[in-house]
């Protein structure tokens, strides 16, 4: 394994430690600037401050009861000069304050650019696939 895919494997550690922990500031420690994300929820496209991504972040945080889990499977990561990707089946799980519990398998790419020779997260999507059977339902029920 570089030092580069080990920097970015940490990167994504320090995620999942962030989202257990709900710490908003860790969360984002690793993102650009200019970091935005095609996300599970609403809108179609985060983009904005990192002040706005943080107030969101926290309102999300403040509807989970207790710590949120975060699996990464089959995690890959490529590297080319200064920007690099990984892919992951990842898996969000806990209990909400209405008592729901949670635990749902979906898709996970991320874009990281070397800035000043440190590896930021630069770009983040996370889908769920859609039934194609005219019904268009999030498969919400997958596992790898």
């Amino acid at each position: 394994m570089t030092k580069d895919e080990a920097d970015i494997r940490k990167i994504i550690e320090d995620h999942a430690k962030a989202l257990y922990a709900k710490n908003s500031d860790q969360l984002y420690a690793h993102a650009a600037a200019d970091c935005f994300s095609f996300d599970l929820d609403p809108p179609l496209q985060h983009k904005g401050s990192r002040a706005d991504a943080i107030a969101h972040i926290e309102a999300w945080f403040a509807t989970w009861n207790g710590p949120i889990g975060w699996e990464d499977r089959d995690v890959a990561v490529e590297v080319g000069g200064n920007v690099a990707y990984s892919t992951a089946l990842s898996r969000i799980s806990g209990a909400k304050i209405d008592g729901e519990q949670v635990s749902l398998w979906f898709r996970n790419t991320t874009g990281y650019r070397k800035e000043n020779g440190v590896w930021k997260v630069a770009h983040i999507h996370n889908s769920v696939p859609f039934a194609m059977d005219g019904s268009f339902k999030a498969c919400v029920d997958l596992k790898p």
